[in-house]
């Protein structure tokens, strides 16, 4: 009986010990390999892994062969495991078991991934998805989808109502209706404000609209029109025509420095039209009453284009106000304005500055050509030598 009660004690306190020992968690690994979009592995992805049925996170990174290990998960348990790009998730395992054993392998193509997504997305678009290409998409690849349809719908919308404007500001332009113009191309720039095209139109169209005011109507559509080409430079600052018309609209607001700097830069853009630009500098010198600045820049001219026929004509009219008389009133040209007044006759015979070209040649003729005989002069003297009336 003695030894029975021990017995009994004994097994009583081996349950006691039993009872206070807490047994540990059986654990398990999750493992398995990156690849990029590049189709090569990828290091530094992050691989997230969230406990789905109670709380928990844990989270690490692939190693130089895109390889990525994580023990101690416990188990049973189900979790959702994903893969991280950059801060975004590019994708995810959902519902993953823990389990005794081998680890469980979680691996994630992103190059297969990538291409399935373009064949998804392809019949998405071309309305061919099946219910079964639907059915293999995970939840983050619907609303992915799902966003870039809407996102390509509202773009092609915006582009299609984007080139309805501009087609209209152009169809107005060409007719000459700026006030339809005008009103196409803003709308065009609220669509889209990044369309080069948009604002170099727009402000020719408000230089018409100007043409067409008078007083502070004019100067405000002028003030437009210089806010358009701004607009335009800042899209494409290397556009040697914009800064031309820019400068040349700079003259009408009377900004002559800014002016002369943007048809410069013209002229420097592009060395092919210099002459032109620099043509246009010189015009505007001249209307100013710049003459040392405007026969600069049609020197300019010639240099860059020495068949520029209206800059030599120029050259020799800025000149012809440089002319001087000698002792006897006769007119002494400067260097270079014969030459250049010829230079335009050669190149245009018959130009618009031909007859005044002419005229300032004919002004500077006798002291010129100094050994011109006129052919009809010598035949009077004959005449007049064969009629001599007698002496008394």
């Amino acid at each position: 009986m003695l030894r029975t009660l021990r017995h009994a004690a004994t097994l009583a306190a081996v349950c006691l010990i039993m009872a206070g020992l807490a047994f540990p968690q059986t654990l398990c690994t999750f493992m398995g390999k990156v690849t990029g979009t590049d189709g090569k592995p990828m290091q530094g992805a992050v691989i997230k892994i969230e406990r789905k049925d109670i709380r928990g996170n844990w989270k690490t990174k692939t190693n130089k062969k895109g390889e990525w290990l994580y023990s101690g998960m416990p188990f049973p348990g189900t979790f959702k495991v994903s893969c991280e790009v950059d801060d975004k998730v590019v994708d995810a395992m959902d519902n993953v078991k823990s389990a005794l054993g081998d680890p469980v392998e979680i691996s994630f193509d992103l190059f297969k991934g990538a291409q399935r997504a373009k064949e998804l997305a392809k019949a998405a678009d071309s309305g061919t998805l099946t219910k079964e290409q639907e059915r293999e998409m995970t939840k983050d690849q619907k609303e992915a989808l799902e966003k870039n349809l809407k996102e390509r719908q509202a773009s092609m919308a915006k582009n299609k109502a984007l080139q309805d404007s501009f087609n209209t500001g152009m169809t107005a332009l060409n007719a000459k209706d700026f006030p339809a113009s005008v009103e196409a191309f803003n709308k065009a720039a609220e669509l889209s404000p990044k369309e080069f095209a948009v604002w170099a139109n727009m402000a020719t169209a408000y230089e018409g609209l100007a043409k067409t005011k008078t007083g502070p109507d004019a100067d405000a559509a002028l003030g437009k029109a210089g806010e358009a080409y701004s607009k335009a430079l800042e899209i494409k600052p290397d556009d040697a025509g914009v800064h031309n018309n820019y400068g040349l609209l700079l003259v009408k607001l009377k900004k002559l420095d800014e002016a002369k700097a943007e048809i410069v830069k013209a002229a420097t853009l592009d060395p092919t039209g210099a002459g032109k630009y620099y043509f246009n500098l010189g015009a505007i010198m001249v209307n100013t009453g710049q003459n040392d600045a405007a026969l600069d820049a049609f020197q300019k001219a010639v240099a860059a284009d020495p068949n520029y026929a209206n800059a030599w004509y120029y050259i020799g009219n800025v000149l012809s106000g440089k002319m001087t008389m000698d002792k006897d009133g006769k007119p002494i040209p400067p260097p270079g304005m014969q030459e250049a007044l010829e230079k335009y006759l050669a190149l245009q015979p018959t130009g618009q500055f031909a007859d005044a070209a002419k005229g300032l040649l004919s002004v500077v003729a006798t002291q010129i050509q100094t050994k011109y005989e006129n052919p009809d002069a010598k035949k009077a003297t004959t005449k007049k030598k064969k009629q001599a009336t007698p002496q008394q």
